[in-house]
């Protein structure tokens, strides 16, 4: 469901990688990326300042990339391209899949 929701809402896991990356690298200031699901069932990659999330918007939150100086700059120094590289192989599809269908962290 994951994969065809991603195909379905940015053409290719490819072009979603690029356009997810890209927000995260420019996303000035403090903050974080997100891919959330709308209100109308669409996917959609959100940048948010500061404290914000997409609760706030009525949006569902899947994934999120914090990138916040903090997050990185220890291990990457002013390289944030190359954390989010790094953040990129060490996500958990089935979690955001399971996100995707309303089954997040079961507590």
């Amino acid at each position: 469901e994951l994969a065809a929701a991603i195909d379905r809402n940015f053409g290719s896991f490819d072009q979603f990688a690029t356009q997810f990356k890209t927000a995260a690298a420019t996303k000035f200031g403090a903050g974080w990326t997100w891919l959330v699901k709308t209100e109308d069932g669409k996917l959609a990659i959100r940048n948010s300042n500061d404290a914000e999330n997409p609760l706030q918007w009525n949006q569902i939150p899947l994934l999120t990339c914090d990138v916040w100086e903090h997050a990185y700059y220890i291990d990457y120094r002013n390289e944030r391209p190359r954390y989010i590289e790094a953040f990129w192989g060490l996500i958990d599809w089935d979690f955001v899949a399971r996100n995707l269908a309303g089954k997040g962290i079961p507590f």
